[in-house]
């Protein structure tokens, strides 16, 4: 597969119906986008839901953004993304992380252990499953959620590279020094295509809340240089304008390309709808839609 490049889409599916999934996915590749990123929380199965959207399309990437190490075995995952691979052409890019704890130890009765130890061990697993020869591929598209150093560190070194999620342009600098210039970065942005201030701060304080109470974040936020009082309780203004940038299309895409001269590949757009509403806005994909 091919570095991702241009501009991807992440969106929330855990509350669409499968009328809706399918629309989610033909709508993005209709508008040119490159790659729909999707997550995985306790709704639908990760790898389940990466065969329904493939099989909506027929040119777009789909990615899992992020799979839960916890969720499935090593050699099931391995399993995963060589079937999807092998029907599809190609076109599915395995993110992997290691989730938080209230996901792992409170809903899958998991313990959870040191993240890149952790994730080391599964890598290596999955490099040794020995998977049938009809399916198996040599070269996986494996990318990480990373933001710490040393999770990016075993991005760059077992995987092809890395996702980071809830991140600024300057996480994207310092991302790509420890990556490398080879490695693939593809980074998450919500924004939220309003001019009125205090609507997108009510989107961003609603979106950012689940965040604010996971430490992985958390610490990520502390290293670059937000203070416990702007990450607590609804967010302080420089924090929420940071996590999720608003304005109209020139503002947008201001921050678009402070993330790809800082050394982005891919820039990944969760673009929330002013309204609140569930799902994305589909006004953000027509205005920064590749294909026009």
């Amino acid at each position: 597969m091919k570095n991702p490049t241009g501009l991807g889409v992440w969106c929330g599916t855990n509350v669409l119906d499968p009328s809706a999934l399918a629309a989610l996915a033909t709508g993005v590749e209709r508008r040119g986008y490159d790659t729909l990123w999707y997550p995985e929380s306790l709704s639908y199965e990760c790898l389940a839901l990466g065969g329904y959207l493939l099989s909506q399309t027929s040119r777009l990437t789909l990615a899992s953004g992020i799979a839960n190490i916890y969720a499935r075995d090593a050699v099931t995952a391995a399993q995963g993304h060589d079937s999807l691979n092998t029907l599809y052409d190609g076109r599915f890019i395995l993110g992997l992380g290691v989730s938080h704890v209230p996901l792992v130890e409170g809903a899958r009765g998991h313990n959870y252990g040191k993240p890149v130890a952790s994730m080391r061990t599964y890598l290596d697993t999955m490099a040794a499953a020995n998977i049938d020869p009809t399916i198996r591929t040599a070269d996986r598209n494996v990318v990480l959620a990373a933001l710490g150093p040393n999770m990016l560190a075993l991005s760059r070194d077992a995987t092809k590279g890395a996702l980071p999620y809830c991140v600024t342009p300057e996480h994207t600098a310092e991302a790509r020094q420890i990556l490398g210039p080879t490695a693939w970065l593809c980074v998450e942005q919500k924004v939220c295509l309003t001019s009125d201030q205090s609507t997108a701060r009510a989107v961003a304080q609603q979106q950012m809340t689940r965040y604010m109470a996971l430490p992985n974040y958390r610490n990520n936020w502390f290293r670059l240089g937000f203070t416990e009082d702007e990450v607590t309780g609804e967010g302080a203004p420089r924090f929420l304008d940071a996590m999720v940038v608003w304005g109209g299309e020139v503002q947008i895409r201001n921050c678009i390309d402070a993330h790809r001269k800082a050394g982005a590949d891919q820039v990944v757009l969760q673009a929330f709808k002013p309204d609140g509403g569930a799902g994305t806005d589909p006004a953000a994909l027509d205005a920064f839609a590749p294909g026009g």
